[in-house]
């Protein structure tokens, strides 16, 4: 029996539609939605809260549920847990900043056409949903093969 583990990430975007984005430090520095894991005991709607507050230094206010969306497949390596990602549609509070280094290299907003690459499976697939309306999707997305690694980039 395969191992779940489970994880939050928030859509949010700016009064000019444009979307937050955050480039992981570790391994391929895919760009990712902000959010994280959700702590024993805690509520996936708390766990985004707080991780988003972390990770870009502002409060959100959840709007409504993207979707689930069950990240599977051993697609970059054995024996990976599968990880259930609730992604919510959020409204910062204030300004974004990039407030966790050590686990986020860049915080930068994206316009919709004009997406960063590399992006997490999880990413695309709720970004797709989430500008196309859709609300309460329930999801299986494969994990990517090694994807290739960025351009070094300026900081």
């Amino acid at each position: 029996m395969k191992l779940l583990t489970t994880a939050v990430a928030a859509v949010i975007e700016d009064p000019a539609g444009r979307v937050l984005l955050c480039q992981l430090s570790q391994g391929h520095r895919l760009w990712a939605l902000p959010g994280g894991r959700i702590r024993l005991g805690e509520s996936p709607m708390h766990a985004a809260v707080r991780d988003i507050r972390v990770e870009a230094g502002a409060d959100v206010q959840i709007v409504d549920l993207v979707g689930l969306y069950q990240l599977t497949g051993d697609g970059c390596g054995d024996d990976l847990p599968d990880v259930l990602v609730h992604v919510f549609r959020g409204r910062l509070e204030g300004e974004a900043t990039l407030n966790e280094p050590g686990r986020i290299r860049r915080l930068c907003w994206y316009e919709p056409d004009e997406l960063p690459h590399p992006m997490t499976p999880t990413t695309r697939a709720a970004l797709a949903d989430a500008f196309a309306g859709r609300a309460g999707v329930l999801r299986e997305v494969l994990r990517d093969t090694e994807p290739e690694l960025p351009e070094a980039a300026p900081v």
